[in-house]
């Protein structure tokens, strides 16, 4: 479980097919803080720790991940939004982040408004989970709708999220991963089953 508030940017160092699966390497300067087994999200999607080597570690995304997420795109030199697992008893700052990510989606507007910048992606699939106000997280960076629509929906990002997230990379094109709120997804199927 993640709270959607990144720790640090990570770099990819590497990038290697093994069969349907694709090994990453990384290097982050909490590397160190890091152990095997351990689950990590990178832009949003939750990995775990399959080596450690100096300041550099490898986890590996399997074929249903590359599908659904935009971790096949990820290239040498690549930054990655980086978030361990919360701790029992923490605050949770964002919102209940589960690492699994539904789509993706595309920047299709990058807007600067005096400071901040709205942001606006559409996605593949007509069925938008968001609500007005509610949670999203997008890349892993726990966020509020600003727009809601059937096939899109905008986040108003502050000059700290940009700086500290791979937000400032973003380019209209640039396709990131999206996971709704769990809680908006159990309403949704509930509801849907009881028509």
């Amino acid at each position: 479980m993640f709270t959607g508030i990144i720790e640090q940017i990570a770099e990819v160092v590497k990038v290697e097919n093994e069969g349907s699966n694709l090994n990453i390497t990384l290097k982050s300067n909490i590397t160190k803080e890091l152990k095997i087994d351990q689950s990590v999200a990178h832009n949003g999607v939750c990995l775990t720790v399959v080596d450690i080597d100096g300041d550099k570690y490898m986890v590996t995304a399997i074929k249903e991940t590359l599908d659904k997420s935009n971790l096949g795109l990820l290239k040498v030199g690549s930054k990655v939004n980086m978030e361990r697992c919360m701790k029992l008893g923490d605050r949770l700052d964002g919102h209940m982040v589960q690492g699994h990510v539904d789509q993706t989606a595309k920047c299709t507007e990058i807007k600067e408004e005096k400071g901040s910048y709205v942001f606006t992606f559409k996605h593949k699939e007509s069925d938008n989970m968001t609500v007005e106000k509610g949670s999203v997280c997008v890349n892993g960076v726990s966020l509020t709708v600003v727009n809601s629509k059937d096939t899109s929906f905008s986040v108003a990002i502050i000059p700290y999220t940009f700086e500290h997230t791979n937000f400032h990379t973003f380019e209209v094109g640039t396709v990131v991963n999206i996971e709704y709120d769990i809680l908006g997804k159990y309403i949704s199927k509930q509801f849907m089953r009881d028509l």
